[in-house]
């Protein structure tokens, strides 16, 4: 019987996407465990995401859950700037339109700061060249390894308050 991360590892590596899994791991209710699940996934995503993966279009998936990630933080913050920009300014520990915590001390002002910066550098470094490149590696596992960045973004909102 497969292990699931021999479950994993067919499920990543199949080509075309749609090819049948000869064995799985199931759960405890039988069915097989989706990597998505092994590697802890937001379930907020618009299911694009995890279609999009599935199909094999890894890059495309990574573009879309940061897009998501990105309308989260605008809804939140009330404001239709949008990229780098966006980020900037909504986490700006000065006077931020979206507050991880209360700010009360230095270290709180230093995570708020460095958030800024981690949601900044999300959209420059991962979503954007999504949306300017046509040739992105749709490796699974650098998808998979967005996909957890972006749910730990989605995660820290989460835990401030912001659902």
């Amino acid at each position: 019987m497969a292990t699931a991360l021999d479950l994993f590892e067919q499920i990543v590596r199949r080509t075309p996407a749609r090819e049948p899994i000869e064995e799985a791991a199931p759960t405890s209710n039988g069915l097989p465990v989706h990597p998505f699940e092994l590697r802890n996934v937001h379930v907020g995503f618009p299911p694009k995401v995890r279609k999009l993966f599935d199909d094999g279009h890894g890059a495309e998936a990574t573009f879309h859950a940061f897009k998501y990630v990105e309308k989260v933080v605008q809804k939140h913050a009330g404001s239709t700037l949008n990229g780098e920009k966006l980020m900037m300014a909504v986490f700006n520990e000065a006077g931020p339109a979206v507050k991880l915590n209360g700010l009360a001390n230095a270290s709180e002002q230093d995570e708020q700061r460095g958030y800024r910066f981690i949601f900044s550098g999300a959209i420059v470094a991962i979503r954007n060249p999504g949306g300017h490149e046509i040739t992105l590696s749709d490796d699974p596992d650098v998808c998979l390894d967005h996909l957890a960045f972006a749910s730990l973004l989605l995660r820290r909102l989460e835990r401030s308050g912001y659902k």
